[in-house]
Parts: C-alpha cells; structure tokens; sequence
C-alpha cells in the first residue's frame, strides 16, 4: 500500500543518491534526481514509475536502477531527444543549465515508456566498474612479491566478471606503467602514491558468481552492463566497453549463484594463492548474509597452508568515509593490512 511515509522515505533515497552522484562527480545525474525528488512528491511521472517499489530497501540502489534504465533506452536509440543530453550517446551535458532543459525531456521518457523503465526496477544496478580493477591488480603484485605462485582468482557478487581479467589490463600513474602495452583496457592515472611491486602474475582460473551474472560479450549484456554506467561519464564507458572486448579474448567461469555458494565451491589447493575478491557489493547484503559470509570466508581461509595459501582482496565502502580501502587479509596466520584507499569507482588508487 502506498502511503505519504513510503513516498517520503522513496524521495530520501533518491536525495541521498543523488548527493551521491555530486560527489563522484556526476552533475547531470544529480540534477536530474532532484528533480525527479520533486515530481515524486507531486506524484508525475516519477511516482507512476517507481509505484510499487516504494518498500523496496535504500541498498536496492532504486535510483540507479531508474536511471540505467532511462539511459537503456537512450543508447539503444528508443529515447532521441533525450540522447541529445547524455554524452554517453553523443549529446552534451551542461552542468546546471544542461540538465534544467534535459529535465523535461527526461519526464516525458518516464511519462511515455514507463513500462520501459519499470522493468528495469527489478535488476541490480551491475555496473561491474572496471576501475576497480586497479586495486585487484596491485594486491595480487603484493602476493606475488610476497610467494611467487600461481592465482587462482575468484570473485563474488561478480556481475560480468571484467574484474577477473584485471591482470589483463593496462594501468599507468606516478612513474609506474603495469599490464600489457596493447590492452583494450587502459587505466590512466590508476596508481598513485607508492606503487605496488609491478609483479608478473601467472592467473590460471578465474571463476565468479553472481546472482544475475551478465555476458559481457552478448549485445544484450553489454547494453545492461552499458546502462548503469552514468551517462555523463564517457571515460567509465570508454574503460568499460575496453573490458568487454577483452572478456572475447580472456574466457572466465561465470556461474548464476549466491556469495555463499560460489564461497562453499572453493578449495584451496597446494602451489597456489586462492584469491577471493570483491567490490562494492556487501553494502546490498542483509547483516545476516553478511555473517554468513564473514563465517565462509574465517571457514575457508582455516584450511590454508604455507604450500596452499590465501588470501582476501575488497574494497568495500566504510561509512563515513570518502574513499574506501583497498582491504588484504593473508592466511595462514590471518595477517591483515590496508595497501591503500581508492574512491567508489576505482581509480586513482593511493598506495599507502
């Protein structure tokens, strides 16, 4: 049942997103959620498209989940005035005076192809942001600097798996140049501060799971993984589209199942590092979920040896915080360090 509680509680998501969106830098995001805030509150076109998921949880991201599927629409060509405002498709984006004339053409996408957008509503926002990679990339030089062994990687929560190739990607910044030369993937700027040891890594699996898991080679999933990147930042796109071109060429296990399940599959073997990573996913867990993870991962990590180690790589928001940490916890003997912080979206990583 809809209520004025329910609808309130909606706009304070869409307000703390986009806050959120300002401060990574986002402005035409930003202003277009505010507005919609506005035509919430007076019950437009907003209301009628979010009606139904006003109970829906803050860690549903339901803002971003409008918004990927506005922009769905704009880069699959459906949505042509309004291209003419994302420069993700072209158009331009003036902050403040650009998203004031964008506004309208936006509620009229909600207005008319509401059906549209709504049925992006019952998807997580997989963005699978590539820059995270940079701080995967510099944890696995660390544990190759520390043992020379071969990695078996596995992530969680993994949507299209572009992060288990981060390896592959090319990532510069402060004197220091990681990664194939000819990568499609190319962080510029990714590392800051003092550099990881540029380690060569020797990657023999890489497996993920996710609930969801999306093919980054098939047009549909490049466009969902496409969409819910925001459309005022081409350079995320630009890194993002790289990884999907990589990911035809570096072929990874991707299966469709939960955090714990992709956990309770893992086994460490001798001769190796086994390396769980995640990123920017624990916050759409329940705390319950999130003990039985923390258990999973204490579980696996107490069967390690000096012959078959490993090692848990995330970076995961602290609230409070800008920045997030890039977190390593090596077992045995469960020594955990931070290696340095990075913002949300990845990059620039600083070293500690």
């Amino acid at each position: 049942m809809t209520t004025a509680a329910s609808i309130e509680r909606t706009a304070a998501h869409l307000e703390f997103q986009a806050l959120a969106c300002a401060a990574l830098g986002s402005r035409l995001y930003a202003d277009l959620l505010n507005r919609a805030v506005e035509d919430l509150r007076a019950g437009g076109p907003t209301a009628a498209v979010l009606d139904g998921h006003f109970e829906d949880p803050g860690r549903s991201a339901l803002a971003l989940r409008m918004l990927g599927g506005v922009h769905a629409l704009v880069l699959s060509g459906q949505a042509p005035e309004l291209a003419g405002f994302y420069p993700s498709a072209g158009g331009t984006a003036d902050p403040g005076e650009g998203a004031r004339r964008a506004w309208p053409v936006f509620r009229r996408v909600l207005d008319e192809q509401g059906d549209q957008v709504r049925a992006w509503l019952g998807h997580p926002p997989q963005t699978n942001e590539v820059g995270r990679g940079a701080a995967l990339a510099g944890a696995l030089c660390h544990l190759v600097a520390e043992a020379g062994l071969p990695i078996r990687l596995v992530e969680i929560g993994a949507s299209a798996g572009l992060n288990l190739r981060a390896d592959k990607f090319q990532i510069t910044g402060d004197g220091v140049s990681y990664g194939p030369d000819d990568s499609p993937v190319r962080l510029t700027d990714g590392w800051r501060g003092n550099p990881p040891p540029t380690a060569t890594l020797d990657v023999i699996s890489r497996t993920g799971g996710d609930l969801a898991p999306v093919d980054p080679v098939s047009p549909d999933g490049r466009l969902r993984l496409s969409a819910f990147v925001w459309a005022d930042q081409v350079e995320r796109l630009t890194r993002l589209r790289g990884a999907c071109d990589l990911a035809a060429q570096v072929p990874v296990e991707l299966r469709p199942e939960s955090a714990a399940e992709t956990i309770a599959a893992t086994s460490l073997k001798p001769g190796t590092w086994t390396v769980l990573w995640h990123s920017i996913m624990w916050q759409y867990l329940t705390i319950a979920q999130q003990i039985e993870l923390n258990e999973a991962i204490a579980h696996l990590g107490a069967s390690a040896t000096p012959e078959a180690r490993f090692a848990h790589v995330y970076l995961e928001l602290i609230s409070g915080t800008a920045d997030t940490p890039v977190e390593l916890v090596t077992r045995p003997g469960e020594i955990k360090r931070q290696l340095g912080t990075a913002p949300p979206h990845g990059i620039p990583v600083t070293w500690v």
